[in-house]
């Protein structure tokens, strides 16, 4: 890579790489190899491992490098505790703030998960739900709220990817965020919250029975 590109877009790229498993959970990061992809001196990486680190998708060995963090299931549990409380939290205030756009954009996702098929788009799945909640997270109005979702959704999102194994219907996905999108059309903010809720039980529901 010949360019030399702002350190906020690699650190956004090696976080997608991270979450969509490019980079396999343990894999060690060599800061040499990467500071000669991006074209940069390696003190960059190092404060880009850093912020990865303090997002708790790189663990950082002095001497070595950064090791992708292995899926932590005790970890996860007690992220989809708070997910199952501020996701919903967040889809009820959307209710009332979404903007028409916004709206719009959230019915084209559904429409486009109801063409997909799980053996082949599984992947483009996955990228459009989270691009689903990213619109609620940004309807909902709450700077706060917000960021915490985004930033806990980086774990979920890559456990997402990392089930697909586990998944062989797009009902999880049509489902539950096709009635989210429907209370949130019919202004109701209960049932929104309650879709919501639905749609992360269940996954964790069908993870629990394929791991235990």
């Amino acid at each position: 890579m010949s360019k030399k590109i702002e350190t906020g877009e690699i650190y956004d790229i090696l976080k997608r790489r991270i979450i969509e498993l490019y980079y396999d959970p343990g894999e060690v990061l060599n800061e040499v190899d990467l500071a000669e992809e991006f074209n940069i001196s390696r003190t960059p990486i190092r404060k880009i491992f850093q912020r990865l680190s303090t997002d708790k998708l790189l663990n950082v060995i002095p001497r070595v490098g950064a090791q992708v963090t292995p899926i932590d299931f005790i970890y996860m549990k007690s992220v989809f505790e708070v997910t199952r409380i501020l996701d919903p939290f967040a889809a009820r205030l959307a209710v009332d703030r979404i903007t028409d756009e916004h709206l719009d954009e959230l019915e084209k996702i559904v429409d486009r998960l109801k063409t997909y098929d799980i053996t082949v788009d599984y992947q483009k799945a996955i990228i459009d739900d989270q691009r689903f909640h990213d619109i609620i997270f940004a309807s909902s109005g709450n700077p706060c709220l917000q960021e915490i979702l985004q930033n806990l959704h980086n774990h979920t999102e890559r456990l997402w990817h990392y089930s697909q194994r586990y998944f062989d219907s797009m009902d999880l996905f049509t489902d539950s965020l096709g009635k989210v999108l429907k209370a949130i059309k019919e202004k109701d903010r209960d049932k929104a919250e309650k879709y919501a809720r639905e749609h992360i039980d269940a996954f964790v529901e069908k993870i629990k029975q394929e791991l235990l």
